[in-house]
């Protein structure tokens, strides 16, 4: 990208299709992920004025993006435990069991050990690079990464004392139960349908 870039038009231009696939690659919804890019582009019409150093335009456009899904993650898990309740009323709706298991993860990430959690939080949650959580952790890059994929196994670990899961060939989420004999102690609202 041209380091001169100065109105949200180039920027639409030079930058649109990067913003939409990193979306992409995260939301499986296509509306939701045009709807986050407009966001984007939103936000950085109504900003592009206050921004001194245009030469550091692509990590602040970017940065943008990463909040924006972290937005959006957070607002899908407040809302999954009245969603469960209104679908339980009503049956024509049909829930994407994906959506279910995304709306549970807040809460099983608390399970996961302090030091794995925080780093997993950093990551995933809040888009942060590994050598920036190796910076705000005090760790070494290499301790950052291994955090962060304990992190994941511990999360899956709960994941599967919860519940099982059956997937398609494809991989695709098609049921879940929940273990009978889980070692944790999870809320009702992990109650599969």
């Amino acid at each position: 990208m041209k380091d001169d870039c100065k109105t949200s038009e180039e920027i639409w231009r030079q930058l649109g299709d990067q913003i939409r696939s990193f979306f992409a690659a995260r939301i499986r919804d296509h509306q939701t992920v045009e709807d986050l890019l407009q966001e984007v582009f939103v936000r950085i019409h109504s900003r592009l004025e206050s921004v001194e150093d245009h030469q550091r335009i692509r990590p602040w456009i970017f940065q943008i993006a990463r909040n924006l899904l972290t937005d959006h993650y957070r607002a899908r898990s407040r809302e999954a435990s009245p969603l469960a309740e209104e679908i339980e009323c009503d049956r024509e709706i049909e829930p994407r069991l994906e959506d279910t298991v995304i709306g549970w993860l807040p809460q099983m990430l608390d399970q996961v050990p302090d030091k794995y959690r925080v780093a997993l939080k950093l990551y995933e949650l809040e888009g942060l690079s590994q050598q920036q959580i190796a910076d705000r952790l005090d760790l070494s890059l290499s301790g950052a990464k291994s955090r962060i994929q304990r992190g994941r196994r511990k999360l899956k670990e709960v994941l599967y004392d919860c519940c099982s899961f059956e997937h398609d060939r494809r991989g695709n989420l098609i049921g879940f139960s929940r273990n009978r004999a889980s070692r944790r102690d999870f809320r009702d609202d992990f109650e599969a349908p």
